[in-house]
């Protein structure tokens, strides 16, 4: 869209989202039509009611859809197939009854939310998540409670990790915008995570399974069979596979750290070769090899056989796929319309206090587009100015980063491939998902806010 600038001034971009976000709620909550044809039309209609150009309008739905898709089908495939080869040879439930064994019936949430706490700290959210499953699917199983009870403090934990700790991309750009000290940063986020996620993601998952008690019935990698699996792996063996694609991920973000530092140079041919090892899907693509050679064939699995374990896997992840990417488009129309930024730039002349407007306009953008990330970096690009240009303390900055990545998390609903990922993967529709991770999101910026913002009075 070279060339083309918006004329609408933010009150009617404003509106035509509003429109929009409550249109694609009624088609898909009153008139149950599908989720991917949904927001397909809702998309094509918001592109023409905010007058992007004709002869792009198909290009933005097309690269938005792609963009996505980009990103979350290979993780989502390659992490489904690693996860039904540590269900189908009995590793999950091997490992849910290690955890039951260790930390009890009533500890198992807390056990599951601590695990994806540490586990969220290399890995993105969605690979992460897709990567806990089989072990969230396998405690529910053998316990028998409701599956938010158990499935809520994981995500919310992995969903902490992503937006406030270095080093995953939102908070490492934002630092650099801020010129925050990224050390300094990285100790505060650490400190904070367990309080914020115990609060927004723990005790919320207490109220949610409370209020929507629905049990597993259907996981992502199929129907929950009853059959007794003979020889299963060892616990170890099971944890291996499981640490694999995160000690490869975190090589990777640990090189991104230290490139960031400035400690080593990115062109260094072992520094780019590590760095596409430890990729998310390189990483998960060589789990996966692996796990076929651990969990399948060295356990009598080979052949046809395990190319059915295989396929069988990729078949109930079509739907979330496709519809995470639809999600995706949606957003990214709205990007493309200048939603977000006539609003963040309304915003900007209020005269708040820079931490407060930092906060409200990391919301806003959350709120229009989507994507936390984008929220995140461009508050954090639009606010720079005013953060660098005052006299504030290396531990207020760190607080005005973290009041950021706050806001950018707030209340992720159906312009966010992520909520689609989360309701999807978790079987559940889109009014369910609005009452219980739309506002577990909302919790967690809430909560990360008012600890930022203490931070920023008592430093």
């Amino acid at each position: 869209m070279e060339g083309w600038t918006q004329t609408m001034s933010a009150g009617p971009l404003l509106g035509i989202a509003a429109v929009a976000v409550l249109l694609l709620l009624i088609l898909i909550i009153k008139f149950k039509v599908h989720a991917f044809l949904a927001l397909i039309v809702v998309s094509l209609l918001t592109a023409f009611a905010t007058n992007i150009p004709f002869d792009a309008i198909v290009p933005t739905l097309v690269d938005s859809f792609g963009s996505t898709l980009g990103a979350v089908a290979l993780l989502v495939g390659l992490g489904a197939m690693l996860g039904k080869l540590v269900e189908h040879s009995g590793g999950a439930q091997v490992l849910a009854d290690k955890l039951v064994a260790l930390f009890g019936e009533r500890r198992a949430p807390l056990a599951l939310g601590v695990a994806s706490l540490l586990m969220g700290f290399p890995i993105f959210f969605d690979a992460g998540l897709i990567v806990m499953l089989p072990i969230i699917f396998a405690v529910a199983r053998r316990l028998g409670g409701p599956l938010l009870l158990y499935a809520m403090p994981a995500a919310a934990a992995f969903s902490v990790m992503h937006v406030f700790l270095p080093p995953h991309p939102g908070p490492v750009t934002a630092s650099e915008f801020y010129q925050a000290n990224l050390g300094l940063l990285l100790i505060t986020g650490v400190v904070l995570a367990f309080p914020m996620w115990w609060f927004s993601g723990y005790l919320w998952g207490k109220v949610v399974a409370k209020r929507h008690p629905f049990p597993l019935s259907r996981t992502l990698f199929g129907e929950v069979s009853d059959e007794e699996i003979s020889n299963p792996p060892a616990v170890g063996t099971v944890l291996l596979m499981l640490m694999l694609p995160l000690l490869l991920i975190f090589m990777n973000t640990g090189l991104d750290f230290l490139r960031s530092l400035g400690a080593v140079s990115e062109d260094a041919a072992w520094f780019q070769l590590l760095s596409t090892l430890g990729s998310t899907p390189i990483a998960l693509l060589i789990s996966a090899l692996v796990a076929m050679l651990v969990l399948g064939q060295r356990r009598g699995v080979s052949g046809s056989a395990l190319e059915k374990v295989l396929d069988s896997s990729l078949g109930p992840i079509c739907s979330v796929v496709l519809i995470t990417g639809a999600g995706g488009m949606f957003g990214g129309v709205l990007r493309a319309s200048g939603i977000g930024d006539a609003l963040a730039d309304s915003l900007g002349d209020l005269g708040l206090p820079v931490i407060v407007a930092a906060y409200l306009i990391a919301v806003i953008l959350r709120l229009a587009q989507g994507s936390a990330t984008v929220a995140l970096v461009t508050a954090a690009g639009l606010m720079a100015p005013a953060v660098i240009g005052a006299d504030f303390s290396a531990m207020q900055v760190v607080a005005i980063t973290l009041a950021t990545a706050a806001g950018s998390v707030f209340a992720g609903h159906v312009n966010d491939s992520g909520f689609w990922l989360v309701g999807r993967l978790l079987n559940m529709d889109v009014k369910t998902t609005l009452k219980t991770w739309t506002v577990q999101q909302a919790l967690e910026s809430v909560v990360g806010f008012v600890f930022a913002y203490v931070i920023f009075l008592l430093f």
